[in-house]
């Protein structure tokens, strides 16, 4: 029990430096980034509002997790923001290598039932195969959108956005999990992009 329990704080001290993780997306009222600790939060409390969006098979209990784990990964790999051109690209390989040293890094700080578990919902998460992690993952697309949206255009601004960028790297993520919400979303970037 003890040896289980120093495991399991080990893993949730580390987890509190995703608080000091900060993204390229600001808060919504454009006051600062926001980390990427704040950001799980706020996806999981997406995933919750917006469940009547998921297809009808997509277990929420999974979303949640997924969604409050996914980014653990930017303890040790920092945010790469989608848009950005420097540094590590968003999807890369070098970044999917770094990433997933890192989930065996800190997925492994956990005894190993639950280490692995955790693990292979990340897993899950990153190859957007599931119904559940499709769903996941087009929540991770949408919440920037909305903080940019709601921000003034926020990175889209820093990074010189266009539509087609916005439709090919997030839409068409949203759309594939929750088509009706990027129907909904799409209309209100028309102050920034003009329409494709």
């Amino acid at each position: 029990m003890t040896e289980r329990l120093e495991a399991q704080f080990a893993f949730l001290n580390e987890a509190d430096r995703l608080k000091s993780v900060l993204r390229a997306t600001t808060l919504v009222d454009g006051s600062r980034p926001e980390n990427s600790g704040e950001h799980s939060w706020h996806l999981a409390l997406y995933a919750l509002i917006l469940a009547d969006q998921a297809e009808p098979q997509v277990d929420l209990n999974r979303v949640i997790k997924m969604l409050l784990i996914h980014d653990l990964v930017e303890i040790d790999v920092g945010d790469v923001p989608i848009h950005s051109a420097n540094g590590l690209a968003h999807g890369s390989t070098d970044t999917q290598l770094a990433e997933a040293k890192a989930a065996e890094r800190i997925f492994g700080l956990l005894p190993n039932d639950l280490g692995g578990e955790l693990k292979a919902l990340w897993e899950e998460f990153e190859a957007a195969q599931s119904p559940d992690s499709i769903f996941a993952k087009s929540l991770d697309r949408v919440q920037p959108v909305m903080a940019n949206l709601k921000s003034g255009g926020g990175t889209w601004l820093t990074y010189n956005v266009t539509a087609d960028q916005l439709e090919t790297r997030v839409g068409v993520k949203i759309a594939r999990g929750a088509p009706a919400l990027w129907s909904w979303v799409k209309t209100k970037t028309t102050a920034y992009f003009k329409p494709l």
